[in-house]
C-alpha cells in the first residue's frame, strides 16, 4: 500500500532570501539531524544572470533500523539523490528527492517548496509532500514501512526548528538582511543572456508529478528539460500550521497530513460547500485517522445532512410547543475546560408522554437541533477562550428515573437517537456526567450500551447517590458557581422564565418566626407593601433569556415557577396548603391594576 504525506503550509516570518541563506547552511551535513551523515555535490548549474541555480546532491543517511535488518539488506547507509532548483527571480525553491538505494524494491519520492507568502512578500511559505511504496523487501515490508514512516515524521518535526536555528546563527553573525536578486544592467549582449536566463527559469523548475515519475539526471541539470511550471493554488485552498494549532489543536505530522488529504479530496469531489475543518477532523479522530474509513462515513453523513436539510435546521425549524414546555434540558454556561455545558434532567421528564404526543421524528429533530447548537457554541467558545474547543459536556441528572422511563417505545426512540447521533456527530461529546443514578439505571445501561461506540463509552462518568459531591466528582469538571443548586452548587434559579408576566425574585422578612403556625397573615404582608421601605423585588419579562445571560439560579431549569425559599424553609408539611394559598393570593393582588 502506498503511504502518502502532505504537510500544511508552514509560514516563516522572514524574507525568502534570508530563509535561503539559512537553508544552505544545512549542507554538506547538519548536526541537528543525526541520521544525515554527509552529502556530495554531483551536478550544478547556474544561469548567466545568476537567477537560476540548480544543484544535485547525493545524500548519505544512517537509518535507525534493527541490526538484523541491516545485515539482511547488506547495507549500512542509505543514499538519496536531492535536486534543488532555486529561482531567485520568482523567489521560489523546489526540492525533489528520491532514493537511490534499493530503488527497485522501495520507491520514495519527496517534493518540498519554498515560496513567498501571497499576502506578505517579507514572509516565506513552506510545503512538503512525499510518498512511499514498498514493492518487496525480503519479507519485511511491514517492518520497513513502519521504520521509514517513523524516521520521516521525526525529521518533519525538526524541519522548522533547524531553519530557526540557522536564522539565529545568522543573527549572531550580524546577518539580518539578504538583498534580493536584481538583473544585471541591460546591454545588447546582456539582453541575450537575460532572455536565456528567463528561458532557463521556466525550464529548470519541474512539477512535483514529473519529479515523482522521473528522477533527476545529470543531463537535466546541465540542460534543463522543458517541463511546465507548477500550477499555483489559491491560499484559501490550503491550511497553514498556525491555523491548525490555533483552531484545531496540536496534531502530529501524520494527523495533519490525513486532515489535508481528506480536505483536498472533498474539494475535488464534493459539490457545494465542504464541511468545516473541525467537522472533518472529528470524523478522522472517530476512525483513528484512517482516511478510507473516515471518507466513507463522512460521505454517508453528508448525504444524510442534505437529504434531511440538517444544515438549515436552526434557521427553519421551530420545536413544538409541547417540547418547549415539558422538555427539561438546556444549555448552561461551560465547564472548566471551556466546553459548552448541556444540563438534562431526564428523571424529571415524562418521556412516555412526550413520545406519545410527538412521536420519534419530532424528538429526533429536536435532538439534532441541540447538536447543531452545540457545534455553534463550540465555535464561539474557541474564539472566546483562544484555544480549540470541538466538543461539549453533557450533565444528566437521573433523580426520579424509574421503570416508567423504560417504556419500550421510549427506549426504542432513545436507541434510534443514539444511532443517528453516533453516525453523524462523532467526537462531539467531550464528557458525559451521569448523576444520582438510581437502582433501575443498570437496566437502562444494559439496553443502550451496546449501541454506543467504545471511544464514546470511555467518556462516561457515572455517579450513584451523592457520590458526585466528593473527590473526583462534579467540582473537578464544573465550577461551583455554574453548578445548579439542585446539585449542591451556587447557581440557583427559578428565574429562567418562559412566559411574560410578573415574577417575585426576593421577599424580605425581618424576625422570621421559627414556627409555621406563627407565620404572618396575608393581610399583614399586603399591608406591609404600602410602607416606604422595600419589601419585595418584582421583575417583568418580555422574552425568554438564556442561562448564560442571567447569573441567577437554575433550580427549575427552563421553568416558570418561582418559590419563596425562606418561606418554604420554615413551613412544615402540615402548612404547605396554607402557604401555597397565601402565595397565590399575593401573586393575584400584585397583578391587579392599582
Amino acid at each position: 500500500m502506498v503511504q502518502k504525506y502532505q504537510s500544511p503550509v508552514r509560514v516563516y516570518k522572514q524574507p525568502f532570501e534570508l530563509i535561503m541563506a539559512a537553508y544552505e547552511r544545512r549542507f554538506p551535513t547538519c548536526p541537528l539531524i543525526p541520521m544525515f551523515v554527509d552529502s556530495d555535490t554531483v551536478n550544478e548549474f547556474k544561469s548567466e544572470d545568476g537567477a537560476i541555480h540548480v544543484i544535485e546532491r547525493r545524500c548519505k543517511l544512517d537509518i535507525d533500523a534493527p541490526r538484523l535488518l541491516k545485515k539482511i539488506a547488506g547495507v549500512d547507509y542509505v543514499y538519496f539523490v536531492q535536486k534543488n532548483s532555486l529561482n531567485s527571480r520568482e523567489r521560489t525553491l523546489h526540492i525533489e528527492a528520491h532514493n537511490e538505494t534499493f530503488s527497485n524494491r522501495v520507491i520514495i519520492n519527496e517534493h518540498c517548496c519554498y515560496t513567498v507568502h501571497p499576502e506578505n512578500e517579507d514572509w516565506t511559505c513552506f510545503e512538503q509532500s512525499a510518498s512511499l511504496d514498498i514493492k518487496s523487501f525480503f519479507g519485511f515490508e511491514s517492518t520497513v514501512e513502519k521504520i521509514a514512516m517513523k524516521q520521516y515524521t521525526s525529521n518533519i518535526k525538526k524541519g522548522k526548528e533547524i531553519i530557526e536555528y540557522y536564522l539565529r546563527q545568522l543573527e549572531e553573525e550580524g546577518i539580518t538582511f539578504v538583498p534580493r536578486w536584481t538583473p544585471p544592467s541591460i546591454t545588447p549582449s546582456s539582453e541575450t543572456s537575460l532572455s536565456s536566463g528567463k528561458q532557463a527559469a521556466a525550464l529548470a523548475i519541474v512539477t512535483p508529478e514529473a519529479a515523482l515519475k522521473e528522477g533527476p539526471s545529470s543531463e537535466a541539470l546541465s540542460n534543463p528539460s522543458g517541463a511546465p511550471e507548477p500550477v499555483a493554488t489559491t491560499p484559501d485552498d490550503k491550511l497553514d500550521a498556525d491555523y491548525i494549532k490555533r483552531y484545531l489543536g496540536d496534531l502530529t505530522p501524520l494527523q495533519e497530513s490525513c486532515l489535508i488529504r481528506l480536505r483536498q479530496w472533498l474539494q475535488e469531489t464534493h459539490k457545494g460547500k465542504i464541511p468545516k475543518d473541525e467537522h472533518i477532523l472529528r470524523f478522522l479522530r472517530a476512525r483513528d485517522f484512517n482516511i478510507d474509513k473516515a471518507r466513507e462515513t463522512m460521505c454517508q453523513s453528508l448525504t444524510w445532512r442534505k437529504q434531511h436539510q440538517v444544515d438549515y435546521i436552526l434557521d427553519t425549524w421551530t420545536p413544538p410547543q409541547v417540547l418547549q414546555d415539558y422538555y427539561a434540558g438546556g444549555w448552561h454556561h461551560h465547564d472548566k475546560d471551556g466546553r459548552p455545558l448541556y444540563v438534562l434532567r431526564l428523571g424529571q421528564m415524562d418521556t412516555k408522554g412526550l413520545v406519545r404526543a410527538l412521536g420519534e421524528e419530532a424528538l429526533l429533530r429536536y435532538v439534532l437541533s441541540i447538536n447543531e447548537e452545540g457545534l455553534r457554541r463550540c465555535e464561539e467558545n474557541t474564539k472566546v477562550f483562544g484555544r480549540p474547543i470541538s466538543s461539549w459536556t453533557c450533565l444528566v441528572d437521573l433523580e426520579g428515573l424509574n421503570m416508567r422511563h423504560l417504556w419500550r417505545p421510549g427506549v426504542k426512540a432513545l436507541l434510534r437517537i443514539i444511532e443517528v447521533v453516533e453516525a453523524n456527530y462523532p467526537e462531539t461529546l467531550g464528557r458525559l456526567l451521569i448523576l444520582r443514578a438510581p437502582r433501575v439505571f443498570p437496566v437502562l445501561w444494559t439496553l443502550v450500551s451496546p449501541f454506543i461506540d467504545d471511544n464514546t463509552r470511555r467518556k462516561f462518568l457515572i455517579y450513584a447517590g451523592n457520590n458526585y459531591q466528593g473527590p473526583g466528582g462534579l467540582l473537578d469538571y464544573i465550577d461551583t458557581e455554574v453548578i445548579p443548586d439542585f446539585l449542591g452548587g451556587e447557581c440557583m434559579g427559578s428565574h429562567v422564565t418562559r412566559w411574560p408576566g410578573f415574577y417575585i425574585l426576593q421577599w424580605k422578612f425581618h424576625s422570621m418566626p421559627a414556627c409555621a403556625a406563627t407565620l404572618p397573615r396575608v393581610d399583614d404582608m399586603l399591608a406591609s407593601l404600602q410602607v416606604p421601605s422595600h419589601k419585595c423585588k418584582v421583575m417583568y419579562y418580555t422574552e425568554v433569556i438564556g442561562s448564560e445571560d442571567f447569573r441567577g439560579s437554575m433550580t427549575s431549569l427552563e421553568s416558570s415557577h418561582s418559590g419563596f425559599s425562606q418561606l418554604s424553609a420554615a413551613t412544615t408539611s402540615s402548612s404547605q396548603s396554607h402557604s401555597s394559598s397565601m402565595i397565590s393570593r399575593v401573586d393575584k393582588r400584585l397583578r391587579e391594576p392599582q
